[in-house]
């Protein structure tokens, strides 16, 4: 039987964000912490905690740097494990494949990464032909 491409892309979907949820739980499991104790640290109820572990639900990314330290990850491991899970067309983009976390050299490096490089280079090309500046302004705060 043919199933339609978006039946497909939401059964990938499904499937990938119960591998995540297993994986959470895994750790949390690794910590000794039951869902009640998570869901204390996390700020949340027990109930979340399962539909995110059942992969019925997701951590809002605003959320993030508050489930890394309740479960004791550095944030950018848990960020890049969790969005291999929840966006792994982004992953793919950002983390070559194969990739288990991004390689960052900013930190106790002179040498920046070469997205970084790319983008300061881009920058200096505009203002070297005097490109309009106030065309390019930051979105206001929300």
């Amino acid at each position: 039987m043919h199933t339609h491409p978006e039946q497909q892309e939401d059964n990938t979907k499904n499937e990938l964000r119960r591998r995540g949820g297993r994986w959470l739980r895994d750790v949390r499991e690794m910590r000794a912490l039951s869902q009640r104790d998570l869901a204390s640290r996390v700020g949340s109820h027990y109930t979340f905690i399962s539909a995110i572990e059942s992969g019925r639900g997701r951590i809002s990314p605003a959320r993030y740097l508050t489930w890394a330290n309740a479960l004791e990850i550095d944030p950018r491991e848990f960020v890049c494990k969790l969005i291999s899970y929840y966006e792994p067309t982004t992953y793919g983009i950002l983390f070559e494949a194969g990739c288990n976390q991004p390689k960052h050299t900013l930190k106790g490096s002179s040498k920046a990464p070469t997205w970084l490089s790319t983008v300061l280079s881009a920058l200096g090309r505009r203002r070297d032909n005097d490109v309009d500046t106030a065309e390019v302004s930051e979105p206001p705060l929300r």
